[in-house]
């Protein structure tokens, strides 16, 4: 007689705060099954936030990988007491911090406030003619990707952070290891570049 197999680990019938912690304490017990099913429930977003930080996809693949992988090892420290999400958001925040500080190079992109064309001219108008920043309202979900996706890597870089994330700017000045004042020249940046590519004539939006 065939042995009748295992039924697959179910999420919960729960809140998505009770379902977490549910599967997060069996995961933390060894429960592989638990621990793919808080896979699938966060991969995506874990994906997009290494995405937005990297602007490569090879590496923010190997990077969700990484911070699943560290995840699985630190489970049992996980409190409980905030959203599961968020504590596997800031695992993928110090995995990339990690590899940003390994690499000297990087510094000088953050730093570098350079010029990019004629999208920086177009924030320079839109600035000198009181454009207040009111962007991210207008914005779908869709549009938000593609237009971070194409700021330079500084801006981006505090802009995922502070504006998406919402790391207060102390928070992101001490994990980049840079000043205040240049995550708020980075930010300021960002949101005008935003607003000059949202803006730019011909640009296909989505509905």
């Amino acid at each position: 007689m065939t042995p009748t197999p295992a039924p697959a680990t179910r999420v919960p019938a729960a809140a998505p705060a009770e379902a977490d912690a549910a599967l997060a304490g069996r995961a933390a017990g060894g429960d592989r099954q638990a621990f793919e099913a808080l896979y699938r429930r966060h991969a995506a977003r874990v994906h997009g936030l290494c995405l937005r930080l990297t602007g490569d996809r090879p590496r923010a693949e190997a990077l969700t990988q990484d911070t699943f992988v560290k995840a699985w090892l630190s489970l049992g420290g996980w409190s409980g007491q905030g959203p599961l999400a968020a504590w596997l958001g800031r695992i993928a925040v110090n995995r990339w911090r990690d590899q940003w500080r390994a690499d000297r190079r990087a510094r000088a992109w953050l730093v570098d406030l350079g010029q990019d064309g004629d999208l920086e001219a177009v924030a320079a108008g839109q600035q000198a003619a009181g454009r207040r920043d009111g962007l991210l309202p207008l914005l779908t979900a869709v549009d938000l990707e593609r237009l971070v996706a194409r700021l330079p890597q500084g801006a981006r870089t505090v802009f995922v952070l502070h504006a998406i994330e919402e790391y207060p700017q102390a928070e992101v000045a001490a994990l980049l290891g840079i000043s205040e004042g240049t995550v708020k020249s980075q930010l300021h940046r960002a949101r005008a570049l935003l607003r000059a590519m949202f803006e730019e004539p011909g640009r296909t939006r989505d509905a």
